[in-house]
């Protein structure tokens, strides 16, 4: 079989196994709409009134894509990892002439058409109930290049979890250790002015910082005063993500353990 042939056959054998879990499919879609609802709509904004959701309703749309884009990758793919340890199915897949990076590949794939859909869905929600004002443009074509990236680093990141738990559970909270702290604290939901002047430069340590930067450039006008260009602001953050994506997947695909 073929490379592709390969990286296709096992896009669709974890695409199939997402599909026959129809609690994960529906928590992946369902946990989002629910952030959306409790901070856009029933929390909401205050612009004028200071503190936390200070900010006009688009600054955030930024934060509700990234809690797909970081969660869903880290806690699929590490499951995943775990599912396949106990079962003996990477020793199964040692035997085979599938790569360990073609696996990984594949399973990225697969979250890349599950967050794409889950970021539409959000997307449609953050116009349409929280009444954020988009800079709609040519430029938005770039948030698909940056969902993908952001898609790619974090499924290297949940391998690397993945590898280094010794269980499903162990997983689980490993992901949920490292995804909450990044969530709050990479210019999402928290502004940075919000936080220590000590601890601000230490956001930039985070690849999450990166994917909101640049979706916060291309979408709320706020992000570029002046009449800048959304694009020019929002390119040396995709470049900064892909580079990140590209190291988080090399080490994320040298720790599937084929040869435990």
């Amino acid at each position: 079989m073929s490379r592709p042939g390969r990286i296709a056959s096992e896009c669709r054998a974890g695409a199939k196994a997402f599909l026959r879990r129809r609690t994960a499919v529906f928590f992946t879609f369902f946990f989002p709409v629910i952030i959306v609802l409790i901070f856009g709509v029933l929390v909401g904004t205050q612009p004028t009134g200071g503190g936390l959701f200070a900010e006009p309703p688009g600054y955030y749309l930024p934060g509700y894509l990234a809690v797909v884009v970081l969660f869903t990758p880290l806690s699929r793919v590490g499951s995943e990892f775990a599912r396949h340890r106990e079962g003996g199915r990477f020793e199964k897949l040692a035997t085979t002439p599938l790569r360990r990076w073609e696996w990984l590949l594949a399973h990225t794939l697969v979250n890349v058409l599950v967050i794409g859909a889950a970021s539409l869905l959000i997307f449609g929600l953050v116009v349409a109930l929280v009444d954020a004002e988009i800079a709609v443009g040519a430029h938005l074509l770039l948030l698909v290049p940056f969902v993908v990236l952001g898609v790619a680093l974090f499924c290297g990141l949940g391998a690397i979890l993945g590898r280094l738990a010794d269980s499903q559970d162990g997983v689980v909270a490993a992901s949920n250790s490292v995804a909450l702290p990044l969530l709050f604290l990479s210019e999402t939901f928290v502004t940075p002015d919000l936080l220590p002047a000590w601890f601000q430069p230490i956001t930039n340590l985070s690849p999450l910082t990166y994917f909101a930067r640049g979706v916060r450039a291309l979408t709320y006008e706020g992000a570029t005063p002046g009449g800048a260009d959304p694009t020019a602001a929002a390119l040396p953050q995709l470049a900064i993500l892909a580079v990140l994506a590209t190291a988080f997947f090399v080490v994320g695909a040298y720790a599937v353990p084929y040869r435990e």
